[in-house]
């Protein structure tokens, strides 16, 4: 099913719950988003890739979930 964003890894899928243009969306996470100065929240950034668009994300972990394997596979 889906679970937390806490053990998240480079090459997970995932479900976008927010901004509103991508949610619902699937994307894979291709990794940590270098901080910037004085920026506190880790940020991921996430592919996300469909016949009609190729989007490129910076999402911090509350905005999306983590799709188990299972359910793709």
């Amino acid at each position: 099913m889906f679970h937390t964003s806490e053990h998240i890894q480079a090459g997970d899928k995932v479900l976008i719950l927010h901004p509103a243009y991508v949610v619902g969306k699937v994307g894979v996470v291709c990794g940590w988003e270098t901080p910037k100065q004085n920026q506190s929240n880790k940020r991921w950034l996430i592919q996300i890739t469909s016949d009609h668009e190729n989007i490129l994300v910076s999402l911090v972990a509350n905005e999306f979930l983590g799709i188990s394997p299972e359910l793709y596979s």
